[in-house]
């Protein structure tokens, strides 16, 4: 199962990042504005090095550790989705 996989079938990603489990609902992945191939995706539980443990954010795939897609699925898009993200420069798949 892939990350586009996830956000096709509304499946949570689970994965460590910056040192933290968190658990995401995958909305964007692409490569952003930067060059990195980049998730935006909605944080529904774990931990944050900000301190903001549930909201958007975006991740680079190259960060994350442990990636695994869950058997629990989401509803859909999140109020303040943006689709066709502004800071993608491609996407490979979004909602």
């Amino acid at each position: 199962m892939s990350i586009e996989s996830a956000i096709q079938n509304l499946q949570l990603l689970s994965f460590i990042y910056d040192g933290y489990s968190r658990v995401v609902e995958p909305h964007t992945y692409g490569i952003d504005t930067k060059g990195h191939l980049a998730l935006r995706a909605y944080q529904v539980r774990g931990g944050s090095e900000s301190g903001e443990y549930v909201g958007w954010k975006l991740f680079h795939v190259d960060e994350m550790r442990g990636l695994t897609v869950l058997s629990e699925r989401f509803v859909g898009a999140r109020p303040k989705y943006k689709r066709d993200d502004s800071a993608f420069f491609t996407i490979y798949a979004q909602l």
